[in-house]
């Protein structure tokens, strides 16, 4: 039986996510692949994980544009150079757990796992064939050191292989497959069941509203942004999703109850079925994270775009708002103009949602899997 080693960090929850429904993928179809998913980081370095994974937290969360200078200056320069470098130390201590697994193949989907390992296989360490999912809709160079060594990269677009291409890695290494999904968007929900469960009617417009976001960011113009839905439109129905912030749920609860909106808004704590509740949806509210934007593409819905995180997520909502199938809401923008826009002229959200097509991968774990193992 061969082995596969699935690599993540967890700097922010769409890098394990995208490794978990790998994992998911090979053990339900591959039986004769063992896999285990590891926390590069937290392996290496417990203390050091913590106090990274808080910092990033933290500085997302409260100096954005802080984390946004970050991200730029770790392309190319001083920091790239101390982030490669330190890469290097810790892959000497990842070699210990690489000997004891003897891994077939390695996939990683943070950039960390796949610099150690190609420092590693540069060095004749190991052997074993690697595999960067790269997990957001723009490319940063951090995912490419050590590409020499670097069996697979699978990219989110052709856009994204291009760039790859022009940073000399050759093309027979690069799968525009898209960013792993779970399985369960991919399967058939019975709609009259679903609106039954949350309780909800029928004809009207479903809007997904993600209003915690990991990191809490952009509070008040997220409250903004709701209230502006829940006041000023009556034909639609909102399920919003606080998730962990249970400020914002209380927020959130508090708008309703002023409105009268109890019957046609849903404020849930947490859901294990987002891809039950984007079947029904017609429109998605969000942070424009990679895994997030996957789904919302792959259920075939239309983005706002709220509070991306400067660097990556700015990125992502760009890529989105370039191809019609996201609009972002800036700091000066009219809420009500942008959804009055949306709501009351059918044939421009129709076009938005066709627009998702051209970019949805809805087989994306299915064939990166297909493609790595092969």
């Amino acid at each position: 039986m061969k082995k596969v080693l699935i690599f993540y960090a967890s700097y922010g929850g769409g890098h394990l996510n995208a490794a978990k429904s790998i994992k998911e993928y090979i053990d339900k179809n591959h039986h004769d692949f063992e896999t285990e998913l590891i926390d590069c980081m937290k392996y290496i370095n417990k203390p050091i994980e913590k106090i990274t994974t808080a910092a990033y937290r933290e500085m997302a969360k409260k100096l954005p544009w802080a984390w946004g200078k970050i991200y730029s200056d770790s392309q190319k320069g001083p920091l790239a150079h101390i982030t490669s470098r330190s890469n290097m130390i810790f892959a000497i201590k990842l070699l210990k757990l690489l000997r004891e697994k003897q891994p077939d193949i390695i996939i990683s989907t943070h950039p960390f796992g796949s610099q150690m390992c190609s420092y590693l296989k540069r060095k004749d360490k190991i052997n074993a064939k690697i595999a960067t999912i790269m997990t957001d809709f723009s490319p940063h160079d951090q995912w490419l050191v050590g590409h020499e060594h670097t069996d697979f990269f699978f990219v989110a677009h052709d856009k994204m292989k291009n760039y790859l291409i022009s940073k000399n890695i050759p093309e027979n290494k690069i799968f525009p497959t898209g960013i792993p999904i779970s399985s369960r968007f991919l399967e058939y929900y019975n709609r009259k069941e679903i609106l039954s469960e949350f309780n909800l009617e029928e004809n009207k417009k479903n809007i997904l509203f993600f209003g915690g976001g990991e990191f809490g960011l952009g509070k008040s113009r997220t409250i903004q942004i709701f209230e502006d839905l829940v006041k000023n439109f009556n034909n639609i129905q909102i399920i919003a999703i606080a998730g962990k912030n249970q400020k914002m749920k209380s927020h959130f609860e508090n708008i309703v109850k002023e409105y009268h909106k109890e019957n046609s808004t849903k404020i849930l704590e947490y859901t294990n079925k987002v891809p039950e509740l984007m079947s029904i949806s017609d429109l998605v509210i969000s942070k424009p994270g990679g895994l997030t934007t996957s789904e919302s593409l792959a259920s075939e819905l239309p983005m706002i775009i709220i509070n991306p995180i400067p660097g990556q997520e700015e990125e992502n909502a760009e890529f989105l708002e370039s191809k019609g199938t996201g609009i972002w809401i800036k700091k000066n923008d009219s809420c009500y103009e942008i959804f009055k826009d949306l709501l009351y002229n059918p044939q421009k959200l129709q076009k938005m949602k066709e627009n998702t097509k051209t970019l949805a991968k809805k087989h994306s774990t299915e064939d990166i899997c297909k493609i790595t193992l092969s």
